[in-house]
């Protein structure tokens, strides 16, 4: 009879998180709930210094002692990814955690509506990210002997939803990366999971797309139908949170929703 093989997942007080993204909405809340569940090394990513520094600020307010550092950068740009990654290593010695926030600028616009031009900066601002920094700290979790990476795609990369061609294709090539790569990395003790939401209000997303005519007519009819209420930045959050944890040390590979009811997708 095979032994079975046995795994000691990293626990969260010996753990070091990236969190790209990680100056507003889902991935801040993120940052502040990892740190309240005892990982004791959080980096944060954002583009704008001011914001990251906010974030970092708030961080600490909610877990005074945490020890934060904010890196600025784009981590859909190779060269960014690249140096933050190597900038939180260098910092904290690992990336045990590596959890992926990034949102593009662009929200649901019918498919004839989107100029062609604009069609290649869609999927690179939202999708290129976790592409990137996957690959980039693989390696490490690999060396070290495990690791834990949540991906956030949406329910648009498994549902077809009008004004969602392009995002949706997006989002769905983040979560077969994914899950593949969940495949590949399982012989390391790596886990990849993925957390699929639709519309989490409290966001900078969520502004934008209940401030456009199209989009807030297509979410309108959604908020209606998360009968479950609608998702906030600390459900996403937590779900997050316990992706990244221990206590899901044997799931992996799997596309999770969190949406209030409006699908079972």
């Amino acid at each position: 009879m095979t032994e079975a093989i046995k795994r000691m997942p990293i626990a969260f007080d010996k753990a070091s998180a990236l969190i790209t993204g990680g100056t507003s909405g889902v991935g801040l809340e993120t940052a502040c709930q990892l740190a309240e569940a005892g990982v004791p090394r959080i980096a944060i990513v954002g583009r704008n210094l001011e914001r990251g520094q906010a974030a970092r600020d708030t961080i600490l307010a909610r877990k005074p002692g945490v020890a934060v550092e904010f890196l600025q950068g784009d981590c859909n740009k190779t060269a960014d990814a690249v140096r933050v990654c190597e900038a939180a290593r260098a910092a904290f010695g690992s990336v045990d955690i590596l959890i992926n926030s990034t949102v593009g600028p662009y929200g649901p616009t019918l498919l004839h509506n989107i100029p062609v031009e604009q069609m290649q900066n869609i999927i690179l601002e939202q999708m290129m990210a976790p592409l990137l920094t996957s690959r980039i700290v693989l390696p490490w979790m690999a060396e070290k002997g495990g690791g834990a990476i949540v991906n956030i795609a949406s329910d648009a990369g498994k549902l077809t939803t009008p004004g969602e061609a392009v995002i949706g294709a997006a989002m769905a090539g983040i979560i077969m990366f994914s899950r593949t790569m969940a495949m590949e990395a399982k012989r390391h003790g790596i886990r990849v999971n993925i957390v699929t939401p639709s519309i989490i209000e409290g966001t900078a997303t969520y502004q934008q797309v209940m401030s456009a005519e199209f989009s807030s007519k297509l979410f309108g009819k959604a908020i209606k139908m998360a009968q479950l209420g609608v998702v906030n930045p600390a459900d996403m959050a937590a779900l997050i949170v316990f992706l990244a944890s221990p206590q899901a040390a044997k799931i992996s590979g799997q596309a999770i929703s969190c949406n209030g009811g409006i699908s079972a997708a």
